[in-house]
Order: structure tokens, then C-alpha cells, then sequence
């Protein structure tokens, strides 16, 4: 009984160091996608990853102004010592150190594929019920998907009222998770199983 409480306790820390993870991915994408920093949801979810972040931001700066590598190390190492410490503390032992990276790049990759998929989600229902939403939240996420979006509208442009770019979209988002995160997961080892909520 007691050693199914602990694993239930792992699990629940290994989810909440996961929504973290998600909230720096976030945090990694807005600024990528050139959002409105301004914005409240931007600024709260900055405020929230900021104690993380700011120890890599002496010596990380961001490239070409939108790709925030202080942001993408604080979520590996996070992830990487959270993958040693959960194991540890589950008697695992120690993996190689090798599975624990890769198992770090999955969880990187897994939850930046979420985002984009639940953001895509959020933006077709809002074209459905509140196409011209002034809402932060609602400006928030057509900032963030329209650098995936644009260059498959470019290819597949709006057939009147239809478009089929989200599909497009959610194709290769599936794609990428099965092929490329699904292998990192099979080659992070016991890591794996920490990767993704």
C-alpha cells in the first residue's frame, strides 16, 4: 500500500514538473512567435517561469531576437533532474546519462506538439463561435499558431468559407509525435516513461 502511494506521489510531481515544462514551452513559443509580450496571459506566464529561467539568462540569450535559449535550457535541465530524482526516488537507480537527455529532448518536443495541438483546437472552435474575439486569451493563441498556419495557407489557401489548413496541421503534428517524439521516447529508455502528462 505504501509503495503504490509513493508511485501515485511520483506520478503526481512528474505531472506537475510536466505542466511547468508546458508553461516554459509556452513561455519559449510566444516569444518565437513574436505574441504580444504586453498581453496579461504572456505576462503571467513570464511572471511564473521567470525564477526558473533567470538563472540561464547571464550566460543564454535569445537568437535572432525570437528563439529564447535560456527559456529551452531551463526546461531540459529541469526535466533531466527531474528524470534523475523521480527514478532515484522510485529505487530505478541511476540511467545513463545519454536516456536521461533524450528522454529531457522528448518531453521538450511532446509538450511543444501539445501546445500547438490544444492551440489549434481553441482556434478553430473560436472561428466557429467568436471569429472576430477581442479577448486576450483569443489574440493570444491567432499570435501563436500563425507562424505554423501561414505557410500552409500559402500552400492550401482558403476555399471560400473552408479552410483546410488546421487539417493539414494536425496531420504533421501527429506525424512529427509518432515518428520523431515516439522514437525519442523508445530511445530514452525508463526515461521515456516520464516523458509527456
Amino acid at each position: 500500500m505504501g509503495s503504490q502511494m509513493g508511485n501515485a506521489g511520483l506520478l503526481l510531481i512528474n505531472s506537475l514538473i510536466n505542466i511547468y515544462l508546458f508553461l516554459l514551452m509556452l513561455r519559449f513559443l510566444l516569444q518565437a512567435s513574436q505574441a504580444d509580450y504586453y498581453n496579461p496571459i504572456s505576462q503571467s506566464v513570464v511572471k511564473v517561469t521567470q525564477p526558473v529561467v533567470r538563472p540561464f539568462q547571464s550566460f543564454l540569450g535569445p537568437v535572432m531576437g525570437r528563439f529564447d535559449l535560456a527559456t529551452l535550457a531551463a526546461a531540459f535541465v529541469l526535466k533531466a533532474v527531474s528524470i534523475v530524482i523521480i527514478l532515484q526516488v522510485a529505487g530505478i537507480g541511476m540511467p545513463p546519462v545519454t536516456q536521461v537527455a533524450i528522454g529531457a529532448l522528448a518531453a521538450i518536443a511532446n509538450a511543444i506538439l501539445k501546445i500547438y495541438f490544444f492551440a489549434l483546437i481553441v482556434m478553430i472552435i473560436l472561428s466557429w463561435v467568436a471569429p472576430n474575439a477581442s479577448h486576450p486569451g483569443a489574440l493570444l493563441i491567432m499570435q501563436l499558431v500563425e507562424p505554423i498556419m501561414a505557410p500552409v495557407r500559402r500552400v492550401i489557401p482558403p476555399l471560400g468559407m473552408i479552410d483546410l489548413s488546421p487539417i493539414v496541421v494536425f496531420i504533421a503534428i501527429s506525424l512529427v509525435d509518432g515518428i520523431v517524439v515516439g522514437s525519442l521516447t523508445r530511445a530514452a529508455g525508463i526515461a521515456g516513461a516520464l516523458v509527456g502528462l
